[in-house]
């Protein structure tokens, strides 16, 4: 609940108290919405991003192709496309909020195969970038053909 910002807080403490009763926390293994889950879980930026992968197919829960609004419970597995990462994740929690990265890191476990592709693809684009002539060349690829020239 979003506090009432005032210069008399004590004007408006009944109401808050009243309001703070009413509100409670979902309880644990509830089930949330996949684009919300993707979100808190830090696979996306914004909830919209997570949204938009779920609408374009990017990403499945146990399976099959899931809509945003598809319930998210502890023990589905998801495979999650980001980009040219590939995540191959199991559920085990919920969290009400969106919270610290090592919070959200918790509410689900990677395979350890998922992990070990990702970072094989991730050490074959650094080695693409290195080979690639069409890239930009560094400061010291620079300073190199300097002095290959004779400058």
């Amino acid at each position: 609940m979003t506090r009432r910002l005032s210069r008399h807080p004590e004007r408006h403490a009944e109401e808050d108290e009243a309001n703070e009763e009413n509100e409670a926390p979902d309880p644990p293994g509830t089930p949330m919405r996949l684009d919300k889950w993707l979100w808190v879980a830090r696979f996306f930026k914004t909830r919209a991003l997570a949204s938009e992968a779920a609408e374009g197919g990017k990403v499945k829960v146990n399976g099959a192709r899931a809509k945003p609004g598809k319930e998210i419970q502890p023990g589905q597995r998801l495979e999650i496309q980001r980009g040219e990462e590939l995540f191959s994740v199991v559920v085990r929690g919920v969290a009400p909020m969106r919270g610290p990265a090592s919070a959200a890191v918790q509410l689900y476990e990677e395979s350890a195969e998922s992990r070990q592709q990702r970072e094989e693809a991730a050490r074959q684009r650094q080695e693409q970038a290195k080979i690639d002539p069409l890239a930009r060349p560094t400061k010291l690829d620079r300073r190199k053909m300097v002095r290959l020239r004779g400058w």
